[in-house]
């Protein structure tokens, strides 16, 4: 295979490092970029003539959130002569937890990173101001989907599925599965990695499709608890964050090339589009499919707001007007790995990157609401069916 090295690296920065999760560690990044060029006009009015602050600066919280490079951060400064901190945290769960924390004196104006799974919890909680100002540009209806309020703007979005091998799946005369329940087989036994719900993101937004998926499928006798308890019984392997489900277990992934690399399973908890990105730095060249089964996809979607009671609210919505900008939009999907907000673009149709994304039917249905009115009992059952 043709530049491998540089095709797993360069996955699993962007992949891996972006939805690693391990146990909680604060970990404070400061970037100080140019400073305001003299006669900068910038945003003003956030500080007062103390000379040891600058004349304008914006904090943001978040976690491994790729389009904020530093050539995205010093281009902003450069041209709104504003400077920027980077609190940088774990995951979405964790950029949540801390601003949690810190709401009644917020330590960033603007917070980025949570999730639509997580997104009821802030709203119940106040922990964003209005967005009347902000520049939204028109957004892909996937993206406004979970949540259409003035309090957050999407700035990319998704989908988490099962990704499967077709070494094994095909290749060894097992057939593509059709229901969830087809993993409770023999011929699975062992040989599905997924993500803890608690300290996962992408663990969490499986879990999530799985109550819709059962909720709504034809065997009203049974729910997501007894299909959990069906996995345990097959010993299902459970991971605390996706770069040790994806890139130790998965034989269908980018790990294979890298010590370390056990590859006992031929099925995880990844992303629909996971496989396009395999494609697109390998030269239009993957083994892994997307399993686009009605409601057993979640519609991830990642926000960016002001944090209610920002020190410097002004410079705070510049900095989202820049996330939604074409600069930042057009990129995201090759920064960030994701889909971009903005419906003027999409994924790349080079090396496959599109080809071999799945796109599911129909995702699970839950809405923001029921998701913060559910989670904590859906997390208990879970906790419940794998005991």
């Amino acid at each position: 295979m043709d530049n491998t090295e540089k095709a797993i690296g360069k996955i699993r920065k962007i992949l891996g490092e972006k939805m690693k999760i391990n146990k909680t560690i604060w970990l404070t990044l400061t970037i100080l970029l140019a400073a305001p060029l003299s006669g900068c006009l910038g945003p003003g009015g956030n500080e007062g003539s103390d000379n040891s602050e600058p004349a304008y600066k914006v904090t943001v919280l978040t976690y491994d959130v790729f389009a904020l490079s530093d050539s995205m951060l010093s281009d902003f400064t450069n041209r709104t002569g504003i400077e920027v901190e980077i609190i940088k945290v774990d995951d979405s769960g964790t950029v949540l937890a801390r601003a949690l924390q810190t709401k009644d004196n917020p330590i960033a104006d603007v917070i980025v990173g949570i999730d639509n799974s997580f997104l009821q919890v802030a709203l119940d909680n106040e922990l964003f101001t209005n967005l009347y100002n902000a520049k939204i540009p028109e957004l892909h209806v996937e993206a406004t989907t979970p949540y259409s309020g003035n309090f957050v703007v999407p700035y990319d979005w998704g989908r988490v599925c099962i990704n499967y091998d077709t070494t094994f799946v095909d290749g060894e005369n097992v057939t593509a599965p059709t229901s969830l329940w087809d993993f409770t087989n023999d011929t699975w036994e062992g040989k599905v990695v997924v993500q803890n719900p608690r300290t996962s993101s992408p663990g969490r937004s499986f879990m999530l499709a799985t109550v819709d998926y059962f909720a709504n499928d034809a065997d009203d006798s049974t729910d997501f608890t007894d299909w959990w308890s069906a996995m345990k019984a097959n010993d299902v392997i459970v991971t605390d964050g996706w770069t040790e489900a994806y890139e130790t277990h998965y034989s269908g992934g980018y790990g294979q090339w890298y010590d370390g690399f056990v590859g006992n399973a031929n099925a995880v908890v990844s992303y629909c589009h996971s496989p396009g990105v395999e494609a697109f730095y390998g030269d239009n060249w993957t083994t892994s499919v997307a399993l686009t089964l009605d409601r057993a996809s979640f519609l991830q979607v990642e926000y960016a707001g002001i944090a209610k009671g920002a020190a410097h609210p002004i410079d705070a919505l510049v900095f989202i007007d820049e996330m939604l900008a074409t600069g930042v939009q057009s990129t995201i999907s090759t920064t960030n790995f994701m889909y971009p907000a903005d419906v003027n673009y999409t994924l790349p149709s080079e090396n496959g990157y599109l080809y071999h994304t799945g796109v599911p039917n129909q995702d699970s249905s839950l809405t923001a609401e029921e998701i913060g009115a559910g989670i904590d009992e859906w997390l208990n059952q879970w906790d419940s069916a794998m005991a």
